[in-house]
């Protein structure tokens, strides 16, 4: 892998969107030296979000642990409230609480490249939990959201922006919702020397 060069997708969601943040999240973004080789504004349908999030067991168990972990630190529970206490069980209502929350309004979607580009734009973007999110992160400073009032709401968490957590993700992310001719190459000024 050439990090130098490294690619990463970036999905502004729906509270995002809403907000008005799309210019400053891509301000945060360029402003530490990577570049946006591909953009667009659209309207998912709930097919292309259902393939855009895994549906493995044990990706959709790890949905479940967290949101049972949310039921244990707040003493809630999962039983009462959702009918079960099994982390697939819960995990597959939360993945449908995540396509419903994905399609309800219109995404931003894009490849940013540069440095260490996945490792540096989910740290732009801070913790997943916005409630534990550091203030100068986008989700620090634009969400307040938590997994206890989402889970209490039966739906997913709004936490403005989703970023590719891994090279493989990113791989697959990126080859979902754009095609090569749509990723553009592109010099940024001063780049050859490294600012």
């Amino acid at each position: 892998m050439n990090h130098k060069q490294e690619r990463v997708y970036v999905m502004i969601k729906p509270d995002g969107v809403a907000k008005g943040l799309i210019g400053e999240i891509f301000k945060r973004i360029e402003q530490r030296g990577l570049k946006v080789v591909a953009l667009k504004m659209f309207q998912p349908t709930v097919k292309q979000i259902d393939e855009h999030y895994p549906k493995d067991e044990a990706w959709i168990s790890r949905l479940g642990e967290k949101t049972l972990g949310t039921y244990e630190k707040y003493g809630k529970d999962p039983k009462k409230e959702l009918g079960t206490s099994d982390k697939f069980e819960i995990g597959k209502m939360v993945r449908i609480w995540l396509v419903d929350y994905m399609i309800s309004y219109p995404l931003v979607k894009a490849v940013v490249q540069g440095p260490h580009a996945i490792d540096v734009v989910r740290k732009i973007a801070g913790d997943t939990l916005p409630y534990k999110a550091a203030v100068g992160t986008i989700r620090g400073d634009f969400s307040a959201d938590s997994p206890a009032i989402a889970n209490s709401e039966k739906r997913a968490v709004m936490n403005v922006i989703h970023v590719s957590e891994t090279p493989d993700e990113a791989e697959h992310e990126i080859s979902h919702w754009f095609s090569l001719d749509e990723i553009f190459e592109y010099k940024r000024v001063g780049e050859e020397i490294g600012f």
